[in-house]
């Protein structure tokens, strides 16, 4: 942490710009702040009275006049100590003390948290409406506050406070034109909010920085030049975008950060207003441009006075980048905003406040203000235009959520809380019931109408326009899968263990999870039931004896099952073989195909692998089944389930009931709604199967089920 500065450098920040500083003044607000805030401490550890000078240092970097200074030094004594209004007003200014009484009621509205969000922005427009120097201490208050908020021991608090900086003052910082401050609160709150998003975009572009070291200088370069042998003198500087920037482009274009190539930016400073235009014509005619990334907010300017040209283009060394071209005016006004009007200010001339504080969008707040009957309808009655790419929504009691443009309702389901989208069944906006893909717009009220046994659709991520929700989504949905798929696993193995004669326990299979490269044992399980892992596999890490016992096994079962194919008008001495093609049971109607070197296979009848017979009689035998076989045969069949949780613990135990037996399971596919599955079931007649079908299309899990057919 840097170390506090002192009142002589404080006056000495302030006095280029101010010769005829009362530095006295300076330093009788440093005493009084110091001794005000004597004893108090802040979250870390550091003495109060470092937080108010700390703030003044960073208005006087902003050459704010030495009224705002001051009211920055004590804009904490009368909230936090003894000291009166009337005190400062008389050892200092009445001005001054109107400027630290207009701070104090912002941060009382900040503390007020029983009333609505919208009442309290309500309140922080009024106050502000009166001077907006009130505005530009708060701002840097909570400029430093954010640079300190690690110092705050509960995560709740710092997300809370990070959560009102994004929402709130990083968007007023915007809107006043104070780019600089807003840049740093967006980020600083990103490092709160987002810790995990930030560092993988930080670490992306220090890739990109490092992997092309020196191109921005190289297209600083190349564009001074262009234009100064154009004719066009100019200033170039490039900067790579910030990390908040980057993120929402993310979050705004749903695409990953390797998708962007435009993450560099350059400002061109020019002369004069013509030259702008010159510029841009300039790089327009000799470099490719991206089409519809055109804007002109010279002709046009911000509602906050921000002026500039803005185009993108395929620059040099074909680089995606973007290019603001401005005059050094437009500069000022675009890093300083309101604050520009005392940048190199160089008279002691009293701050005309009607000049500054004036400002015509607080005005059509304020105006819309008084003709509001209600906090709710002032906000939507503004339509928030100081937040051009947001949308303002409130819950029925009356809590204010954030989302970006085009945000959905199901985007507020999740921005409330993951429990409340997981389990949303439907929405009500402003009263009247909607679909969760409907786009919300300023000022809407959302009730979101949930259900404890709702479940979230996976296609609900084609109209979702955050990555919290996608993300809580995405989780939910595999968790889910891993919770069904862990669940078959577990029985799978234990009829596994039980055939083999093992007992195995969850303290057995976490010696092996390496061996599958399972992260516990449910995720191994979890492998098991989605078939990416067979069950012997596992027992025979268990206990390796196994193995080839299990190869035995797999011999003896497949003579006792030829031995079971008891069939009338076989050739004596021939091998007998299964077809895999489509599982002939007993009870159904077979034929018998020889086949060079291995012998007779048995098909159904309407075995479609059997046309390829057809001009070759002389292969065909009619046979039958003499008997129900003393072993059981395998029947393949393709299930079509609900995602549903349950859903193949349901199907398993009917299996089971119909004397059935799982022998194998393959996912064949899986959509947000239904898993397709290829089920083995080893059954002795064809009427026990049929059984098992009726039976498993009468359930409600089950969407279709039929016997494989190649």
């Amino acid at each position: 942490m840097n170390s506090v500065i002192s009142a002589c450098e404080l006056s000495a920040r302030i006095k280029p710009f101010y010769p005829g500083l009362d530095a006295d003044m300076i330093m009788r607000a440093y005493d009084f702040c110091q001794h005000a805030h004597q004893g108090q401490l802040r979250s870390s550890g550091a003495p109060y009275y470092t937080h108010p000078v700390a703030v003044a240092a960073i208005l006087a970097d902003m050459h704010l006049d030495p009224s705002t200074i001051i009211t920055a030094l004590l804009h904490d004594v009368v909230e936090d100590t003894a000291v009166t209004l009337e005190e400062i007003s008389t050892d200092f200014s009445p001005e001054i003390a109107d400027l630290v009484n207009g701070v104090t009621k912002l941060t009382k509205v900040e503390m007020q948290s029983d009333n609505s969000q919208a009442e309290n922005f309500r309140k922080l427009v009024m106050a502000m409406s009166n001077d907006i120097r009130v505005l530009l201490v708060k701002l840097a208050d909570r400029t430093h506050n954010m640079q300190t908020i690690f110092a705050i021991e509960s995560p709740e608090k710092r997300e809370r406070i990070a959560l009102e900086t994004l929402s709130i003052f990083a968007p007023l910082a915007e809107r006043i034109g104070l780019s600089n401050w807003q840049n740093e609160l967006e980020d600083r709150a990103f490092e709160v909010l987002y810790p995990e998003a930030r560092q993988s975009i930080a670490s992306r572009l220090e890739y990109l920085t490092e992997a092309s070291k020196d191109i921005i200088e190289k297209i600083i370069g190349e564009l001074r030049s262009y234009l100064e042998v154009s004719g066009v003198a100019c200033q170039v500087t490039g900067r790579t975008k910030t990390l908040y920037s980057i993120w929402r482009k993310t979050q705004s274009k749903n695409v990953d950060m390797e998708e962007l190539s435009d993450v560099m930016a350059f400002r061109i400073i020019v002369e004069d207003e013509a030259d702008c235009y010159r510029a841009l014509g300039l790089l327009h005619r000799h470099y490719p441009t991206v089409m519809g990334r055109f804007k002109d907010y010279i002709s046009t300017p911000k509602r906050n006075k921000y002026q500039s040209l803005h185009t993108a283009l395929i620059g040099p060394f074909k680089k995606k980048i973007e290019v603001q071209i401005r005059t050094e005016d437009m500069h000022r006004t675009a890093e300083d905003g309101v604050a520009a009007h005392w940048r190199y200010k160089t008279s002691n001339a009293p701050v005309n406040s009607h000049e500054v504080t004036r400002i015509n969008w607080i005005n059509d707040l304020v105006d819309i203000l008084e003709r509001a009957e209600t906090p709710e309808e002032f906000l939507e009655n503004t339509q928030l235009e100081m937040y051009s790419d947001r949308v303002f929504c409130f819950t029925p009691k009356g809590w204010l959520i954030v989302l970006p443009a085009e945000a959905t309702a199901i985007d507020f389901a999740y921005a409330v809380h993951s429990d409340v989208g997981n389990t949303c069944v439907g929405v009500r906006i402003n009263g009247k019931n909607r679909q969760l893909a409907t786009k919300l717009s300023n000022g809407d009220q959302v009730e979101i109408l949930t259900s404890p046994d709702a479940i979230p659709n996976a296609e609900w991520e084609d109209f979702m326009a955050t990555g919290r929700a996608r993300s809580a989504l995405r989780r939910f949905l595999r968790l889910k899968k891993e919770a069904e798929f862990s669940r078959l696993g577990r029985a799978l193995l234990a009829k596994s263990a039980r055939e083999a004669s093992l007992e195995v326990s969850d303290e057995m299979l976490e010696t092996c999870l390496i061996s599958f490269n399972a992260e516990g044992v449910e995720h191994l399980y979890a492998l098991v039931g989605e078939g990416k892992i067979k069950p012997i596999d596992v027992l025979a890490k268990i206990d390796p004896d196994l193995r080839p016992m299990r190869k035995s096994k797999t011999r003896n079962k497949k003579s006792t099952d030829e031995e079971a194919l008891d069939i009338k008008g076989l050739i004596p001495g021939m091998a007998v073989h299964h077809g895999h093609c489509c599982y002939p049971l007993p009870g159904e109607r077979i034929v018998g195909i020889v086949t060079t070197g291995k012998g007779i296979t048995v098909h159904r009848v309407d075995c479609s692998v059997l046309e390829k017979f057809n001009a070759m009689p002389e292969l065909w035998l009619d046979i039958e089944w003499k008997r129900e076989g003393p072993t059981r045969l395998t029947g393949r069949l393709i299930v079509v389930l609900l995602n549903e949780p349950g859903t193949l613990a349901s199907i398993a135990n009917l299996i089971s009931r119909h004397d059935g037996n799982i022998s194998d399971i393959n996912l064949l596919g899986r959509s947000s709604d239904f898993f397709r599955f290829q089920l083995d079931v080893e059954v002795k007649h064809i009427r026990q199967l049929n059984a098992m079908l009726g039976a498993m299309r009468a359930s409600k899990f089950v969407e279709s089920v039929e016997r494989e057919k190649i």
